[in-house]
């Protein structure tokens, strides 16, 4: 299944205007489980982490958590690097009408490359890893990048049927995925070979939320892949569909998932 296509064809759409762009971050964080586990996951280590802590948002998408964390912290200043140069320029043109130059800047970058030294509090990559052919340089990449105490986040997914790979047969929903996920084990010890001293993993999308990703994206992206007019629908599926969406996704948030398809790692130096 192609996803780049459709996040182009969304880009499109949503960054015409300041007032777009915004909506469309408002519907992902409604609809992304894994925003709703990252904020969370934020909100907890934010206290540890200095009122103008350095952050890099590793592999930017959209620009919806640098917008998201701008917003809850304002005294973090936040460089945000993606591959897409235009999704970087379309992002600094929303930045730069919203007023918030002076402290996020996006770069077109690739991580594998990254090669900043200890100056960063923080860094967050969120659905990057599974893109990345060699984790273990970028993993290293990361460590340099922090400083010492420096916090790395990680959402991506998991061995347990992230892209809804569940046996040897199966081939990951995404096209774009070079891995079809980690198991807790593994990428805790390359983060540790890279230096990090203490690695957390724990699973995301148990039973609910997995039901939960099923309704609210996978099948909506299958149907826009096998036409562009399903976008005319989806408004309308979505209507039906969201309550249900909504409510399995604060049973994912609120209770311990033994298994899930997605996996959320924090990394200390």
């Amino acid at each position: 299944m192609q996803y780049e296509p459709i996040k182009r064809s969304l880009g499109r759409v949503f960054t015409k205007s300041i007032f777009l762009r915004k909506t469309l971050y408002i519907l992902l964080d409604l609809l992304l489980l894994r925003t709703w586990h990252v904020k969370k996951a934020i909100k907890k280590i934010a206290p540890s982490l200095p009122e103008d802590a350095s952050v890099l948002d590793a592999g930017s998408g959209f620009g919806q958590y640098t917008w998201r964390i701008s917003s809850l912290y304002n005294g973090w200043r936040i460089k945000a690097i993606d591959i897409n140069k235009e999704q970087v320029e379309d992002c600094n043109y929303f930045i730069a009408e919203t007023g918030r130059a002076e402290r996020i800047r996006f770069e077109t970058g690739d991580l594998t490359l990254l090669n900043d030294t200890e100056l960063y509090d923080f860094i967050l990559t969120v659905d990057v890893m599974e893109h990345i052919e060699k984790d273990e340089l970028v993993f290293t990449n990361f460590y340099k990048s922090l400083k010492n105490n420096g916090i790395l986040m990680i959402s991506t997914p998991s061995d347990q049927g992230g892209s809804d790979v569940h046996d040897h047969e199966d081939h990951s929903f995404i096209d774009e995925h070079v891995r079809d996920g980690y198991s807790t084990d593994e990428i805790k010890q390359k983060l540790i070979s890279a230096g990090f001293r203490t690695v957390h993993a724990h699973y995301t999308y148990g039973p609910a939320g997995s039901i939960s990703w099923i309704l609210s994206m996978k099948y909506p992206v299958k149907m826009v892949n096998k036409s562009y007019l399903f976008f005319i629908i989806l408004p309308l599926y979505y209507l039906v569909v969201f309550p249900l969406s909504f409510f399995l996704n604060i049973i994912d948030l609120n209770f311990r998932i033994k298994k899930g398809t997605g996996l959320l790692v924090i990394a200390y130096k």
